[in-house]
C-alpha cells in the first residue's frame, strides 16, 4: 500500500529516492540540489527587483522610428513566412505532386488537396513528374497562421512561401486561394503544362534538378496539341539552344534548403 502523504521522484544520479517537500536542514530547498549561481547580494540584491526593466529604460532613450507603410514599404528578411507559392520544374511540369502531406501537416486546417492520376490525361500529358499531381488546391488565408510547417513537409520542395505579406481583401470568399492563385508565372522558356515528361527520364531526376529545360520532343507535343499555346514562342528558343535534358552529372541535394 502506498504512502498518501509522501509522493517519491527518482533523480537521475544512482536512482536516489527524494521526497517532493524540502528536507529538513537543507538551505537549497530540496534533498540534494545544489545551486550552482551565487546567490546576489550587497548592490545587486538590492538592484534585483528593478533589473528586469533595463531593456524598458534603455530603450526609452533611443530615437522612435516610424515606417510610413504603405506609402514606403520597408523589405522583409530573406526568411519571411509570406504568401504560398506552388513552384514550376525548368520545363514548365508542376512539382506538386498532390500527395496532401501539406494539408496533414497544417495545425490550422488550412489547406485542402486532392490529387489525381496522370494517366487519365489524354496522349500522355503530364501536370507533374511521376503518378500524381495535385488537381485541387487551396490555402484558406482567414485560418493560415503562417508557421511555415506545410513548408517542412513537402517531399518535393513544390511549396514554399513568398516574401508577400499584403493579403486582405474585402470578401473572406476571396482569401480563399486557389490553385490558379498559388501557382509560380511561367518563366521564358517553360512550357505550360500539361505535357509529357522529358524523354527517358523519371521523376527522380526531376527531383534531383537534372531538367533544366524543355526539349524538342515535348515542344513538338504542345504544337500539335495546342498550336496557340502563348509559351511555344519562348519554348522553342529554349530547345533549340541546346539538349536541356537531364544532366549526365548534375550532382544529388544535400540539402533541403528549406525557406
Amino acid at each position: 500500500m502506498s504512502d498518501h502523504g509522501t509522493h517519491g521522484t527518482h533523480s537521475g544520479d544512482g536512482g536516489r529516492e527524494t521526497t517532493g517537500g524540502p528536507a529538513t536542514g537543507s538551505t537549497d530547498g530540496a534533498a540534494g540540489y545544489q545551486q550552482l549561481r551565487p546567490a546576489a547580494s550587497g548592490v545587486r540584491e538590492l538592484i534585483a527587483p528593478v533589473a528586469g526593466f533595463g531593456v524598458t529604460f534603455s530603450s526609452m532613450f533611443r530615437p522612435t522610428v516610424t515606417e510610413q507603410y504603405p506609402f514606403e514599404k520597408v523589405p522583409t528578411k530573406p526568411r519571411y513566412h509570406g504568401r504560398h507559392q506552388l513552384n514550376r520544374y525548368a520545363d514548365g511540369l508542376e512539382k506538386c505532386i498532390g500527395c496532401e502531406l501539406c494539408a496533414w501537416a497544417c495545425p490550422a486546417d488550412a489547406i485542402y488537396v486532392e490529387g489525381a492520376s496522370n494517366a487519365d490525361l489524354p496522349d500522355g500529358g503530364h501536370r507533374s513528374p511521376g503518378e500524381r499531381y495535385g488537381s485541387v488546391y487551396q490555402i484558406n488565408y482567414l485560418r493560415c497562421i503562417f508557421c511555415g510547417l506545410c513548408i517542412e513537409a513537402c517531399p518535393t520542395r513544390a511549396l514554399t512561401m513568398t516574401n508577400e505579406y499584403e493579403l486582405t481583401g474585402p470578401t473572406r470568399a476571396g482569401l480563399i486561394f486557389e490553385k490558379e492563385d498559388l501557382l509560380a508565372p511561367l518563366r521564358d522558356g517553360m512550357l505550360a503544362a500539361p505535357h509529357p515528361m522529358v524523354p527517358g527520364t523519371e521523376d527522380t531526376q526531376y527531383y534531383r534538378g537534372e531538367v533544366t529545360g524543355p526539349t524538342p520532343e515535348q515542344v513538338a507535343w504542345v504544337a500539335e496539341h495546342r498550336p496557340d499555346d502563348p509559351t511555344l514562342e519562348t519554348a522553342r528558343a529554349a530547345a533549340g539552344r541546346g539538349a536541356p535534358g537531364p544532366a549526365a552529372t548534375a550532382p544529388a541535394p544535400t540539402g533541403t534548403g528549406r525557406s
